[in-house]
């Protein structure tokens, strides 16, 4: 199988060795305006919609060809395919990508460009990205994103953003336009944006008016302190138990680490949590159950670090001592009277490290100011 690489230019930007595959190709599988781009004829075949591999991989062990748009490996078929092809099966011949092109047009450092695939993914994407003096390129699905991807940016913190509109790099009908176009917009189509308003903070513990929460939210000072213990790393997993908002499991995935496997039996909770991770762009890599602990922990992917957030109980806590791997962080929040005896409890017999927590915030007392405290918390912080 070979995966050629297609600019708008066609055949005339096609190397001879992917000029030969096609020549020798039974079947020729890619987007219309890939068959149309080289003349595939009756060897073209257009992908499914939705995408799906299956007809390629029916052509396996036949001369067979897979366009794709610039380099395949980005943002592009090839990785698609790479999960049912073995190394000896397939070979792949690039072409400036899309993203390679529009640098090239604007003058941008590409190694200083956030480089993003939109045209199948949410705008949200962005929101943890952006902020004052980043630049992005993104591809879009087509003509008519460019504006929804401008509508979003103004409703999200960005709506000073300038934006380069750049259809049909690298082909005869390339234009290229500053701002939004009035007329109709061709495919293929990307976005560059220059950020110019200031974007998330890079800390933890996010203002809690960022999430929406019915009272159940761990409040922006434990959470800083809960994400401080729960140390995130790149790759690593986080069990969410009892995910109320999802604030924790946001601001772990905010911080860089890999996935999140949350709990919360309250439905509607559950549902405000998964609108709170959709809404910071991270649905991809954030699975929540409804479903109760311990019953709901079966067949979850194996956790590097575990906050347990509510619902803590001795069934709860023999169960995670039992399954969670060595060298695994487990915090627990506890509130109630109830919950701190039985953190006490593991805590002597376990080990790890407890913290007070006491917040108080200024109300009003007749004319003047006087301190509200909170409930008290405590925290404790072990490694299986």
């Amino acid at each position: 199988m070979t995966i050629i690489g297609l600019g708008e230019d066609g055949l005339a930007g096609l190397s001879p060795a992917s000029r030969a595959a096609l020549a020798a190709a039974e079947a020729i599988f890619g987007g219309p305006r890939h068959l149309d781009l080289i003349g595939a004829a009756g060897k073209g075949q257009s992908w499914p919609v939705p995408f799906d591999p299956t007809p390629v991989l029916a052509h396996r062990g036949k001369p067979t060809v897979v366009l794709a748009s610039g380099d395949p490996f980005w943002f592009g078929a090839g990785g698609s395919l790479m999960a049912h092809l073995s190394g000896g099966e397939w070979i792949s011949h690039p072409v400036p990508s899309t993203f390679q092109l529009a640098a090239n047009r604007l003058g941008w450092r590409l190694e200083e460009v956030l480089c993003l695939g939109l045209h199948a993914a949410p705008f949200a994407r962005l929101r943890p990205l952006l902020g004052r003096g980043v630049r992005a390129i993104c591809t879009l699905r087509d003509g008519a994103a460019v504006g929804e991807l401008a509508e979003w940016l103004a409703a999200n913190g960005h709506p000073n953003a300038r934006l380069t509109v750049l259809e049909r790099l690298g082909g005869p009908l390339e234009r290229i336009t500053a701002g939004v176009p009035v007329d109709p917009i061709g495919a293929p189509v990307s976005v560059a944006i220059e950020a110019t308003e200031t974007g998330l903070p890079g800390a933890s513990g996010l203002p809690d008016t960022l999430f929406q929460h019915d009272g159940q939210i761990t409040k922006r000072p434990v959470r800083a302190l809960t994400l401080s213990a729960l140390a995130p790393r790149k790759g690593e997993v986080l069990w969410d138990i009892g995910a109320g908002s999802g604030s924790i499991g946001i601001e772990w995935l905010l911080a860089g680490a890999g996935r999140v496997e949350a709990l919360e039996a309250d439905p509607a909770r559950a549902a405000r949590a998964r609108g709170n991770v959709d809404a910071f762009g991270l649905g991809h890599r954030h699975r929540l159950h409804e479903a109760r602990a311990p019953e709901g922990l079966d067949g979850l992917a194996a956790p590097d670090a575990v906050f347990v957030g509510g619902g803590a109980s001795e069934a709860l806590l023999l169960r995670l001592w039992d399954i969670m791997p060595a060298g695994c962080r487990l915090v627990l929040n506890a509130v109630t009277i109830e919950t701190e005896a039985l953190v006490l409890d593991w805590s002597a017999r376990m080990g790890g490290g407890l913290l007070k927590v006491d917040l108080s915030e200024p109300v009003a007392v007749g004319g003047k100011r006087g301190w509200k405290a909170g409930f008290p918390i405590l925290q404790w912080s072990v490694t299986r």
